[in-house]
């Protein structure tokens, strides 16, 4: 009896997992409450929304994409990573800028974002314990000019820590985006990346 009742279980959960559609990393996964959840970091994750997988204790958490993969898998749900991140950040939704289109006729949308910071710029030859952007990371790049912000999520092709150029490929479009590094999973392009480069240069001599 005992063991047609475990052949039972192990079918049921077999099934359940085969059944499970795939699932979509969000753009700019963010969490409310300290609590990370499949639900934060996955469209569709459905039932198994509030799985917890992680728990913020500073203004963001990182996750290896290969643990992000076993964990849904866990919950029977399946993430392809197709665009082959090695990385995923997860940061606080109250610190995390908006995405929120500009009015018609702002200078800033979302095709600004491709312009060159200047240049020349070379890649960023950022040592390991310097780095904050390893290549292949998620990083969201901030355009900022006449007090509109616009964002846009790609993938890093190379390594950068604060204040270094950094090439980001634009996800949607597949332009490459020049921008500096600011933080973990972030960057800026535009004027105000031409001014942190600046910044940090004056703050390195």
């Amino acid at each position: 009896m005992k063991s047609l009742i475990f052949g039972t279980i192990a079918a049921l959960m077999v099934a359940g997992a085969a059944v499970a559609g795939p699932v979509t990393l969000k753009a700019n996964p963010v969490d409310s409450d300290g609590r990370v959840t499949l639900g934060d970091l996955f469209d569709g994750a459905g039932s198994a929304s509030d799985v917890l997988v992680g728990t913020r204790v500073g203004p963001s958490i990182v996750f290896e994409a290969g643990q992000l993969q076993s964990l849904a898998r866990q919950s029977g749900l399946a993430w392809a990573n197709p665009t082959g991140l090695r990385r995923v950040v997860v940061r606080n939704a109250t610190a995390a800028p908006t995405t929120a289109p500009p009015a018609p006729g702002s200078p800033a949308t979302a095709a600004s974002v491709a312009p060159a910071v200047t240049a020349g710029l070379q890649p960023g030859r950022a040592t390991f314990a310097d780095r904050v952007i390893t290549r292949n990371d998620m990083v969201e790049v901030a355009y900022v000019v006449g007090g509109v912000r616009v964002t846009v999520t790609g993938r890093a092709e190379g390594n950068a820590a604060a204040g270094q150029p950094l090439v980001v490929r634009n996800l949607q479009s597949g332009r490459s985006i020049d921008a500096v590094a600011t933080g973990p999973g972030q960057a800026l392009a535009g004027p105000a990346a031409q001014q942190a480069r600046a910044t940090q240069q004056l703050a390195a001599r």
